[in-house]
């Protein structure tokens, strides 16, 4: 799966470890999907895509191999 989350971040000058506390999680799982190691459960990428008004679609984006 591809991300657009570190593109989203430097959008609004927001750090991993900015993002992983409006979000509950930690800098580590940001960190993790960012790197394409670790896939959000649904609820934590719908988190994440209204931290950035967006939709999930425009955060994500699914690639051949999914």
């Amino acid at each position: 799966m591809k991300t657009l989350i570190k593109v989203e971040r430097a959008k609004l000058n927001m750090t991993q470890q900015d993002l992983a506390g409006a979000v509950k999680v930690s800098r580590q799982t940001i960190n993790s999907i960012e790197a394409g190691r670790y896939v959000p459960s649904t609820i934590l990428a719908l988190k994440i895509a209204g931290v950035f008004k967006k939709t999930v679609n425009e955060i994500f984006e699914l690639e051949k191999t999914d």
